[in-house]
């Protein structure tokens, strides 16, 4: 990996059930979550991972990949979790392979959405400026969710464009988000043990 892990973590005034599909549904993803422009799942395995391709369109090319996960929604705290791997073959994404989660807790201000995840950087020295942005993205996505799932306005009002309308009161922002792990421990050391027994897509075909 790259040795130093992305961590974004949100509030959400919602219900775990509302939370839940918002982020796990393919459909309501990719609704919210600027990383991503099509989430296809193509398979589940006999133990309940989900396979899925992933892409993520730009201007000069659309980038291509696939990903497993796999999510734990009885957890004996009340809590829920959802472990994933990603890999792509695209030479030219600045992400190879990667690994991470979501964990979801209840509190008595909502449920604390949260995320830790690593890669293996494809543009060599260049991730300086690539880590930086992606975490911005991470961050920027988890409150546009946010503010989707409390005032109930769809997350596409919100898009790239609204980061630079700083006259907007209500509009998605990255700095309403913590991106530092609790007791500053490292991103992954909070994992679900279920990351650990994943594979990488397409390692185990």
């Amino acid at each position: 990996m790259g040795g130093q892990g992305i961590y974004v973590e949100t509030v959400i005034r919602a219900t775990l059930d509302e939370v839940w599909t918002a982020t796990q549904d393919p459909l309501q993803h990719v609704r919210w979550d600027v990383r991503f422009s099509r989430i296809t799942p193509t398979m589940r395995t006999t133990d309940g991972a989900a396979r899925f391709v992933y892409e993520r369109h730009t201007p000069l090319r659309t980038i291509r990949g696939q990903g497993i996960s796999i999510g734990e929604t009885s957890r004996p705290d009340g809590s829920r979790t959802s472990a994933l791997r990603f890999t792509t073959a695209d030479r030219l994404s600045p992400l190879r392979d990667g690994r991470g989660y979501w964990r979801y807790e209840p509190t008595a201000d909502g449920i604390r959405f949260s995320t830790g995840y690593d890669y293996t950087p494809g543009w060599g020295v260049l991730d300086v400026v690539v880590r930086p942005l992606v975490a911005w993205a991470t961050a920027w996505s988890f409150d546009r969710l946010r503010l989707w799932l409390e005032t109930g306005r769809p997350p596409e009002t919100w898009t790239l464009l609204s980061a630079a309308a700083v006259w907007r009161a209500e509009r998605p922002r990255a700095r309403r988000c913590r991106r530092i792990p609790p007791h500053r421990r490292r991103v992954l050391d909070n994992a679900p043990a279920t990351l650990d027994a994943l594979p990488l897509p397409g390692a185990d075909r």
